[in-house]
């Protein structure tokens, strides 16, 4: 994909890497430590573990899942996946059939699309529409919104499913309880599955609220699939463990493509997800625990981010939650309008190219993020990871000023 080759340039170059969505820091002691425990403990967490998940990991998502609202069966109603992206893989295959037709939320994180063709289906988009602020005012990914109507309009008798992404990549929009609203109503009323990508569930800032699809609007859990991480969850996105919490009708779909694919996940990673939740389920909402501190010490790192970035004259949106923000470049695009690459390539990837190569930082191009015909008109937005080390983030300032040097005369 267009994403890894941008990867790969960072990597060749000598760059500060605020493109891939990654923490480069540790993740919490506990979780780490219970790693370790995984490994050097029992024996017997060397081999198999029941095919659709550890059994004290599917016990613990099932206590998460009510938490949200809905009673859970561990063996029903939970499959544990290499990762948040095999659970996507996992319910592309199992639910979407040849000519059904998928709507995706544009911009949309960009394995949504070749995941729906390679299940023989259609992708149908739907852009979210920005609203601008005040003059002056920084833009929020809560200003780019659903138009009802032409998100009515894509429904069909083909329609099998629709994405939703929930905070959002890249945007880092967090969709109300309206918006939420709006789209229950058209899968219910066309019998669509939603399939609700909450990775980043934990993630919210400025007191904005998450909410769950299938826990919360009436007549969505059944029809609904929720897919979590607990490589965001816990800050270890190398471990690569991943869930499908949903209705049994449609979980033993998924179940015959795990079972026939993959079979099973690593044991003792599973493990030590599941220890990592039983420990925050004891101090669930209080100040020790992970999923309060995270997001608190993410909204500082962004909110460090977007003024950097806003010093050398850039227009970050702020995002509502999420480990991204996109950045405006329309100014820079207007001065500089001729950046080497081929002038058939978007601008926005010329651009993160140019960035990389001369200004040491990355950032991932949003028109990736986009369908085909509708890249040219996202072209002036990049987009760059926040969740990164205080190192990190200060060595970006020193780029940034340095750059910022160079632009005054």
């Amino acid at each position: 994909s267009l994403r890894v080759e941008f990867v790969k340039l960072t990597n060749e170059n000598e760059t500060v890497n605020l493109g891939q969505g990654f923490p480069d820091f540790a993740p919490p002691n506990f979780a780490t430590e219970a790693f370790q425990h995984a490994v050097s403990g029992n024996f017997m967490l060397n081999q198999y573990t029941t095919a659709f998940g550890y059994p004290p990991l599917t016990k613990v998502l099932a206590f998460f899942g009510k938490l949200l609202g809905q009673e859970m069966e561990p063996l029903k109603n939970v499959l544990v996946t290499v990762g948040a992206y095999g659970a996507l893989f996992t319910a592309f295959q199992a639910l979407v059939d040849e000519g059904d037709e998928v709507i995706i939320i544009e911009p949309y994180f960009d394995c949504y699309e070749p995941m729906t063709l390679m299940a023989g289906g259609r992708p149908v988009f739907v852009p979210l529409k920005l609203s601008l602020s005040q003059d002056g005012e920084l833009d929020s990914s809560s200003n780019w919104q659903l138009d009802p109507t032409e998100l009515a309009s894509k429904f069909t008798s083909r329609t099998k499913a629709l994405v939703l992404n929930t905070p959002s990549n890249p945007l880092g929009k967090v969709f109300s309880r309206s918006e939420l609203e709006l789209v229950a109503s058209l899968c219910q009323q066309h019998d669509v599955v939603c399939i609700s990508d909450e990775v980043y569930q934990w993630l919210v800032f400025d007191g904005t609220q998450h909410i769950s699809i299938a826990a919360t609007l009436p007549g969505m859990w059944e029809r609904t699939l929720t897919i979590g991480s607990a490589g965001k969850t816990f800050s270890a996105t190398g471990w690569k463990v991943g869930w499908v919490l949903g209705p049994d009708h449609l979980m033993k779909h998924l179940q015959t493509v795990h079972q026939n694919s993959v079979f099973h996940c690593p044991t003792q990673a599973q493990a030590a997800v599941a220890w990592s939740f039983e420990r925050e389920q004891q101090c669930f909402g209080q100040p020790s625990s992970y999923f309060v501190q995270l997001p608190q010490a993410a909204q500082h790192k962004r909110d460090h981010m977007i003024r950097s970035l806003q010093s050398v004259g850039l227009r970050p949106i702020i995002p509502q939650g999420s480990y991204y923000l996109i950045t405006d470049i329309s100014d820079i695009k207007s001065k500089m309008p001729n950046l080497p690459g081929a002038t058939d390539e978007a601008y926005d990837r010329r651009f993160v190219k140019w960035m990389i190569k001369n200004k040491g930082l990355s950032a991932i191009p949003v028109s990736i993020f986009y369908s085909e015909p509708h890249q040219k008109h996202f072209d002036h937005y990049i987009r760059f990871c926040f969740v990164k080390d205080e190192a990190t983030l200060q060595a970006m300032d020193e780029k940034l000023q340095k750059w910022k040097a160079e632009l005054t005369p």
